[in-house]
């Protein structure tokens, strides 16, 4: 793992080493063994209790993508973390936003937390933190 920033999230750069997420159908097994793969990488102290799921692979993404992606999130979940995408094309993100499937992607900032770089405006007689 690289301590470098860049722009992502905490704890996250782009030479975080991630969970290649193939795509097209695959086995029970080959999905049994990714959700492994994600709990084992929580368990180990995964960055900001996040694994990074590489979704950049070639082909166009389908349902198929999809469910693995809510396997995964919910393996990770149960585990104490969250998954974060790499790299997914427009037409996933799409595809998922059309099936209320909200997961963090690399790179984009959390809701509710302010950009990287930008400070919280302090109004007069607010209360010191």
């Amino acid at each position: 793992m690289s301590r470098g920033r860049s722009g992502g999230p905490p704890g996250v750069d782009d030479k975080t080493p991630a969970v290649p997420v193939p795509r097209g159908p695959l086995t029970p097994d080959e999905v049994a063994g990714l959700c492994d793969d994600v709990r084992a990488l929580l368990r180990a102290g995964g960055a900001a209790g996040a694994v990074v799921c590489d979704v950049g692979g070639p082909g166009p993404p389908g349902l198929a993508t999809v469910d693995l992606l809510a396997r995964l999130e919910l393996a990770a979940r149960r585990s104490g973390g969250r998954i974060r995408l790499r790299g997914p094309d427009p037409a996933l993100r799409a595809l998922l936003g059309l099936v209320g499937l909200r997961l963090q992607v690399e790179g984009q900032v959390e809701q509710g937390e302010p950009a990287p770089g930008v400070e919280e405006a302090v109004e007069p007689g607010d209360a010191a933190r």
